[in-house]
């Protein structure tokens, strides 16, 4: 399925051919992505999507009632793009990138709009790179507008479907464009208050390549995220570091937050874990404990 817009889906079937098509019946819940099965109803000339196949992959977000609610499947690579404007939220940043390594999918991080950085921006972007390629993510600084490093991403995005995340303004949608020309992407400014503007409203595939072998998929931005706590790897909730770290730990069930010959503590007191990145866990960890009392008695488990 290459687009789902409510209940309104786009589906192409294995000879190239795209379809308007709609679910049939309230449990076909179908997302960008998607395998389906699909039939022709005669009758109504249309078609009708009756079944989703076996997902790979799923990136899900949370619901305030804690229930997971899908976004896109069967990817195999997240892309998480950033700007100078609006402002990069890290921790938006970091629940995405957990979310990616509790699926066991590939990351990057991309820098667009490497053309607005003043000296001052370059010298703060460069910081909060550091720590992501510490601790082990491949970060690219890429350019929409100017064609920069494009070439880069592109090699980066090869073989993969890949889904575009991050903030609404980053230029997403932008970048797409970029890397794929022929494809009819609304693009807008960013709002007068720096806050960036929705203009993606629904996730879409874009085919990088005629064999379908790569592929994009744009994704809304948002204002905040938090990945489906079903999703979640329990003891280290995503962290790349914390997982690493966490056999070093005296406890075997150390949650990393006062245990006494926690190894992840250490760390930051020695400052071979970046401060901020913990700071971040603290925070999951908190969002992963609300959102497992909003479920209820009995359902806090997987």
């Amino acid at each position: 399925m290459i687009a789902a817009f409510g209940r309104h889906l786009l589906v192409r079937d294995a000879q190239g051919v795209t379809y308007e098509a709609r679910p049939f019946g309230r449990r076909v819940q179908a997302v960008c992505g998607d395998r389906v099965r699909c039939a022709h109803d005669p009758a109504h000339d249309e078609v009708h999507v009756n079944e989703i196949l076996p997902r790979r992959s799923v990136l899900a977000r949370a619901t305030v009632r804690g229930e997971a609610e899908a976004v896109v499947a069967n990817v195999t690579q997240l892309a998480v793009v950033i700007a100078p404007l609006p402002l990069p939220d890290p921790f938006i940043v970091d629940r995405y990138l957990c979310a990616a390594a509790s699926l066991g999918i590939d990351a990057l991080l991309v820098l667009n709009k490497s053309d607005l950085l003043d000296a001052d921006a370059l010298a703060a972007t460069e910081d909060l790179l550091a720590a992501y390629r510490a601790a082990g993510y491949r970060c690219i600084t890429a350019s929409a507008a100017s064609g920069a490093a494009l070439a880069d991403l592109r090699a980066a995005l090869d073989g993969h479907t890949s889904v575009f995340v991050g903030q609404s303004g980053v230029g997403k949608s932008s970048l797409i464009a970029a890397l794929v020309p022929e494809a009819a992407i609304a693009t807008g400014e960013l709002d007068r208050d720096a806050e960036g503007r929705h203009t993606t409203t629904s996730s879409r595939r874009y085919d990088l390549d005629a064999t379908h072998a790569s592929a994009l998929i744009d994704s809304p931005g948002v204002r905040d995220f938090a990945p489906s706590i079903d999703s979640l790897e329990p003891a280290s909730l995503g962290f790349v570091e914390i997982d690493r770290l966490a056999p070093s730990c005296r406890f075997a069930d150390c949650r990393h937050l006062r245990e006494p010959g926690c190894a992840v503590l250490a760390a930051v007191e020695a400052e071979t874990l970046d401060a901020r990145r913990y700071e971040s866990y603290r925070r999951l960890r908190r969002v992963f404990n609300d959102l497992q009392a909003a479920r209820g008695p009995g359902r806090r488990e997987r």
